[in-house]
Formats: structure tokens, C-alpha cells, sequence
């Protein structure tokens, strides 16, 4: 399989290239990277986008400002124009499958009641669905949530295969037994919204490689957390996602 990874140099992207191993993948970066063989693309550029990833079967889209305190005017060119892009490409070019990497934080509001420090994180009954409305936190999280519009429109439109990963807090088992030393309020929300290295890379995985149950499939990708407020019955049953690690496990066993 021909698999395109955008921003394949942040911390999901390299997740992602030691995912696919197995398969012939274009990592396309913003700048060069000596430890990364790739192809140096801005996603605003719409005529290097449609070039450079043109001609493959999936495009796993992760390239975006990542900044959830990011301004509007910063967020507009990488994360809506660059998604426009990107399917726009796909489509053109004939590409089967978009998997865009959007985020947990387009229904953190659910959560957070409209307070923006992760300090006030109350306890919730219950857990979040994919299908439940989007309450974004920021505009970070409109910018996800647009980029998860465009890809419905060419799902219904252009009969293109589309995955919405909507994804926890990546980190590695060392970095969330340090975040256990923050507040309390934060420590859980880190432990309630872990994914861990291993379960992103089965996600991503499962995400290009499996049949899907629907198009456009959004799902939430977290690890199996004991405190997970996220529901994971949309992953399991749309390809088969079937996490392994607990934070609870990772947290006990300091």
C-alpha cells in the first residue's frame, strides 16, 4: 500500500512512519529533518500538495498548528486551507482514503463547561461519543472540526473512504507518571485522556488498512483508561480498534 503521511516529523507522525513500517510511505514535512527521510511540502500551497501526494492509495493527514492557545489568524493557512488541500488532492487524484488527524479537543467543552484551564476538569458520569455534538474548546478545536465538515462534504459528495481520528494526549509512559506530579485535576484529566505510543500506532494502523463500518467514520482514539471519559465503541466497531494499555497501570506501577 502507498500511504502519504503529512507533518510526519511531530510526535503522532513518527508514530505513524513506525506504524507503516511494512508499506511504501511518502513522509512529507514542513522544513527538512535530518532523521526523516521527506519530501519538504507547506500545505498551503494547493498545486505542491496535489504533486506531492498524488498517486497514492491513503494520505494519513496530520499536518496542523498543534497549538490549542493558538490565534485564529495562525490557525486559518495550516489547519483549514492545508486540510482543503489535502482532500482536495485526494479527490482529484484519486486517492481511496483520508485519515485526518483531528482531536479530543472538539468536544472538550462537554468537560470543561467553557473554563480553559484543565484544573477545573470536573468529574463527568458517562462517557463522550463520537456522535455526540461538538463542543469545541478553543479555536484550535473549530479548526478540527471544520476539517472534520470538509471531509464529510467529500465523503457524501465524492464517495471518498474518510477516518476523523479524534485524538487523547500522546505520551510516552515516562511523560504521564511526570504529569502525576501536577494538580491533581490535571493529573486525571492526563490519565483520563492517555494514549499511549503503542495503541496510537495500532490506531493508525487500523485507521488505513481496515475496512470501515462507515464513511465519514469519527472516532475517539485513547488508550483503555480506567478514567476514560471518551467512548471507544465507535473505534472498536469501526475497524477494530482494541487498545491495550491503562494508565491506571502505568500511574500504579511507580
Amino acid at each position: 500500500m502507498d500511504i502519504a503521511v503529512t507533518g510526519a516529523a511531530g510526535n503522532v507522525g513518527r508514530e505513524a512512519l513506525q506504524a507503516f513500517e511494512d508499506h511504501d510511505v511518502t513522509a512529507a514535512t514542513h522544513s527538512d529533518h535530518d532523521d526523516i527521510d521527506s519530501t519538504v511540502l507547506d500545505v498551503t500551497d494547493r498545486e505542491a500538495v496535489r504533486e506531492v501526494l498524488g498517486g497514492h492509495d491513503v494520505i494519513v493527514h496530520l499536518a496542523a498548528n498543534p497549538d490549542p492557545g493558538a490565534d485564529w489568524d495562525d490557525l486559518v493557512g495550516p489547519n483549514i486551507e492545508g486540510t482543503h488541500n489535502v482532500y482536495a488532492a485526494a479527490v482529484e487524484t484519486g486517492i481511496d482514503r483520508v485519515v485526518f488527524a483531528s482531536t479530543n479537543h472538539v468536544h472538550q467543552n462537554h468537560v470543561l463547561d467553557g473554563d480553559h484551564d484543565a484544573r477545573s476538569f470536573p468529574d463527568r458520569p458517562g462517557a463522550i461519543t463520537a456522535d455526540d455534538p461538538y463542543r469545541p474548546d478553543s479555536y484550535y478545536g473549530v479548526s478540527k472540526v471544520t476539517g472534520e465538515a470538509l471531509g464529510s462534504f467529500h465523503a457524501d459528495r465524492d464517495g471518498l473512504e474518510v477516518v476523523n481520528l479524534r485524538i487523547g494526549w500522546l505520551l510516552t509512559r515516562e511523560q504521564l507518571r511526570e504529569r502525576q506530579s501536577d494538580d491533581e485535576r490535571l493529573a486525571h484529566f492526563a490519565r483520563a485522556i492517555w494514549l499511549s505510543p503503542e495503541d496510537c500506532r495500532q490506531g493508525l494502523r487500523k485507521a488505513v488498512t481496515e475496512p470501515l463500518a462507515e464513511t465519514p467514520l469519527s472516532v475517539n482514539l485513547v488508550s483503555a483508561n480506567s478514567e476514560n471519559y471518551f467512548s471507544l465503541v465507535e473505534a472498536r466497531c469501526g475497524f477494530g480498534f482494541r487498545p491495550r494499555d491503562d494508565s491506571a497501570d502505568v500511574v500504579d506501577a511507580d
